[in-house]
């Protein structure tokens, strides 16, 4: 394994003991971030990336973080000393994403890293000193993939509605009185011109048959 670049942003002098935040490249191929420099009672240490712990409530089954006190989805109260503690009698309320395995491996990545932060310290006091934390890592001969790159690339592939064809067939303009369809005929049930004086106005509307 091999730390081929460390990547630190200074946080601000009133940040009480979080002192850095970094990102971690292994072998030009793997990165870590959110790593943090922190000052604790006996020097510096590295935090490694982590998630606040959480459990389910008893009652609803929610998820809420282990300092909650009461449920966030149905309200009800929580023990406030459920969380587990550790030998040194600290609650454990937070679980790291990524960590080193063995002795050697968190050595080499601690030593790595302290050292690449008092350099940026260095850095940071020279005219003209920019961050490199939260420049890109992507490799810049290709396009990086973004909403407004996307929503281009549609508009340039959708292909305008062709106009449509004449009206034929049984196609008919509603807007026109007489290309509007009659009503079927039945020769049988059809009234007779004698007895057509006979219907109400309403019944001759209804089912007329041309002569």
């Amino acid at each position: 394994m091999v730390i081929t670049e460390v990547r630190i942003k200074l946080c601000e002098e009133n940040s009480e003991r979080l002192l850095a935040f970094c990102s971690v490249t292994f072998d030009n191929a793997f990165v870590v971030r959110d790593l943090k420099i922190i000052e604790g009672a006996k020097g510096l240490f590295v935090a490694m990336p982590s998630r606040k712990l959480a459990d389910r409530c008893p009652k609803c089954g929610g998820k809420n973080h282990l300092r909650a006190r009461y449920c966030n989805n149905c309200g009800t109260r929580l023990d406030e000393n459920r969380a587990v503690r550790l030998g040194d009698g600290r609650v454990r309320l937070h679980a790291d994403i990524a960590h080193p395995i063995h002795a050697a491996a968190r050595e080499q990545i601690h030593n790595a890293i302290i050292k690449a932060y008092y350099e940026e310290k260095e850095k940071a006091q020279q005219p003209g000193y920019v961050c490199t934390y939260d420049l890109d890592d992507y490799d810049y001969e290709d396009t990086p993939v973004t909403y407004t790159s996307v929503a281009a690339e549609v508009a340039r592939s959708v292909q305008p509605h062709p106009a449509h064809s004449p009206v034929k067939g049984t196609h008919f303009t509603p807007s026109s009185p007489s290309a509007r369809p009659s009503a079927p005929c039945d020769e049988e049930n059809a009234p007779s011109r004698n007895s057509a004086s006979s219907l109400t106005p309403s019944a001759t509307r209804g089912n007329t048959c041309g002569t």
